[in-house]
């Protein structure tokens, strides 16, 4: 049995511009397009609403991994959602459950989560392009990330380190 490649999108839940959450939405799509299953923080905030709802607009399957203990608060495009009540510390689900990490936006949380990525030796993506985000992590992690602003390399490099065809 072969499980199902899931790819992570990790953004900001607030104050997220405008730009950040059409790339997500169109991140969201791109994933679902390729057959991947997509895995976000779950909410109906920010980034990981922006993927969801991209994902869902092309029928693809999305988990979405809540910090609450309810669920009661759950992204419209969610397909399956898990509950955690583990807050901020779902951080790590969300990044060992996946098998490559795309970071939209950088917020303190999508920080830690490039943080656990890159320790925990996933293929990563950061978006968009950043030069203090990359000065910095290619400080701590050299040649460890890939960074982009465009969907299809994003995509393309996602699929050349998971030794798929895109």
């Amino acid at each position: 049995m072969t499980s199902q490649t899931i790819i992570g999108i990790m953004g900001p839940s607030h104050h997220v511009p405008e730009p950040e959450q059409q790339l997500a939405q169109a991140l969201g799509k791109a994933i679902a397009q390729q057959g991947w299953v997509l895995l976000t923080g779950g909410r109906p905030v920010g980034i990981m609403a922006a993927a969801s709802r991209g994902a869902a607009s092309v029928e693809g399957t999305v988990l979405g991994i809540l910090p609450d203990d309810q669920g009661s608060q759950v992204a419209s495009g969610v397909t399956i959602p898990i509950v955690t009540g583990m807050g901020s510390a779902r951080n790590v689900i969300n990044v060992l459950s996946s098998h490559g990490i795309i970071a939209c936006g950088l917020g303190l949380g999508t920080v830690s989560e490039i943080a656990l990525a890159l320790k925990a030796q996933k293929p990563l993506v950061i978006m968009p392009n950043n030069p203090l985000a990359q000065d910095f992590f290619e400080s701590l992690a050299p040649g460890q990330f890939y960074m982009t602003d465009e969907i299809n390399r994003c995509i393309q490099y996602l699929a050349s380190a998971l030794g798929q065809n895109v």
